[in-house]
């Protein structure tokens, strides 16, 4: 294994007050796993399943998506077990400014979308469904341009579907638009600096995170020039300790975002975000709006724009009620088991 991925796998050295690491005997007997339905289909989902536990510090959360592989999916685990069994990182900070999400919706559905998210002035736009065009593209953004107003900032997430001359002529139809960044507009980090070379001349920046996320060397983007901006998610890069070190040492500014978690996850990214020195930008922690239900009674819902910071009371009614079948439940827990084998002998 690329020492660099195994770096991201090991347990941050422990903080003071610091609960020991848990079993994964103690994991799975507290184990709550559940399906929340959500308001609209986002990333080809319906339903968002997580794996709640509570610790010696409060509720935490894994959720990978099911389709991730062990790997991708042990430094969530990582992450679930810093934010329980570890005391949260000084904040600086007691609320968080946030924005819209919209996923691949028709246009007609924007502004019901944006009214889930109020206060919020900033929107993310998701583009490059493989199963639309980009005629459906600038469709949706002039609608969220239309709903923001001229003072509204708009920044599109391609996910890496974009080839470089795709990416090109995107970016082109879709800068009138006045875009704040594109975020990963194409897969890998040599893609990333060529567009960002070709559209240079447009003022347009170009945010990088799958190619931090999921990358072997997260800081591989930064050292190259292969973007403006970070992208930081607290449970794939390994727990806020790690997101704040990896932050830090690319030296580029950063957002927050989620991983349309419950607003377990979701205070998990907001302890990151309320960590920083600076917040240039809103986050992307406002996707409990996308939740048609949550785990909690308090949901972490936008409010004037923005999210508080702290950890959310779980309704144990709510763990019942959206609890997933037998079969469901061992899958997660087999999940689980293989995700903790795979922490590295520092982690326990």
């Amino acid at each position: 294994m690329d020492s660099s991925l195994t770096d991201r796998l090991a347990w941050p050295e422990r903080s003071e007050n610091a609960a020991e690491f848990p079993s994964l005997g103690d994991l799975v007997s507290a184990a709550h796993v559940v399906a929340l339905p959500l308001v609209t289909r986002f990333r080809g989902i319906t339903v968002r399943e997580a794996l709640l536990v509570e610790g010696p510090f409060g509720w935490t959360e894994f959720s990978p998506f099911v389709e991730y592989s062990d790997a991708e999916s042990t430094p969530w685990l990582a992450a679930a077990v810093e934010f329980g069994w570890q005391p949260t990182l000084p904040i600086l900070r007691s609320s968080i400014p946030v924005n819209a999400t919209i996923p691949s919706i028709d246009a007609i559905q924007v502004p019901t979308t944006i009214a889930l998210f109020p206060g919020c002035r900033t929107a993310k736009v998701k583009v490059a469904e493989p199963a639309q065009c980009l005629d459906d593209d600038i469709r949706r953004v002039s609608a969220v341009r239309d709903s923001l107003g001229a003072e509204g900032r708009i920044r599109v997430d391609a996910n890496g579907q974009w080839g470089i001359d795709e990416a090109e002529r995107a970016i082109h139809a879709l800068a009138p638009f006045d875009l704040e960044y594109v975020e990963q507009p194409c897969a890998t980090v040599e893609e990333l600096i060529e567009i960002r070379r070709r559209v240079a001349h447009l003022d347009v920046q170009i945010a990088a995170d799958e190619s931090i996320r999921q990358a072997a060397d997260p800081l591989a983007v930064a050292r190259v020039g292969a973007a403006d901006i970070i992208v930081a998610k607290t449970q794939p890069l390994g727990g806020s300790r790690r997101a704040l070190s990896t932050i830090t040492e690319a030296d580029l500014p950063a957002v927050v975002s989620s991983a349309l978690e419950t607003s377990v996850g979701i205070a998990m990214g907001a302890s990151l975000a309320a960590s920083l020195p600076h917040l240039p930008f809103d986050c992307g922690l406002g996707t409990a709006a996308l939740l048609a239900a949550d785990v909690t009674a308090e949901p972490l819902l936008p409010v004037n724009g923005v999210i508080a910071v702290g950890r959310p009371d779980v309704d144990r009614a709510a763990l019942e009620r959206y609890s997933v079948d037998k079969t469901r439940r061992e899958w997660w827990v087999a999940r689980l088991a293989r995700c903790y084998a795979r922490l590295t002998p520092s982690t326990q």
